[in-house]
């Protein structure tokens, strides 16, 4: 998948640092692990209907450790949370991965 944001080499570097930055800040190890995080911004891609951005974030946190069953769980609490549409977004952005 290609970097949603690679346009802003072109036509706003300081935006790209920016968001760079921001997500560095937000989802470097701290309190909590990388792994929690990552399944935290792939949760709210989940609530905010955003297919793409659950399949990229899910790739990412099985790299950072993630499990099947860890995906499925917060998953389960985006459908307490939000309702019924965000699993489906989340199904859509899994299928090609599981």
């Amino acid at each position: 998948m290609s970097d949603p944001l690679k346009i802003f080499e072109k036509i706003d570097q300081d935006l790209l640092k920016l968001v760079t930055d921001t997500r560095k800040f937000a989802l470097d190890e701290g309190a909590l692990p990388k792994k929690f995080k990552l399944l935290i911004v792939m949760a709210l891609d989940a609530a905010h209907g955003a297919d793409q951005g659950v399949k990229s974030l899910a790739r990412e946190v099985m790299q950072a450790g993630a499990t099947k069953q860890e995906i499925a769980e917060a998953l389960r609490v985006v459908l307490y949370v939000c309702g019924a549409g965000s699993v489906y977004t989340s199904a859509h952005g899994l299928k090609e991965l599981f």
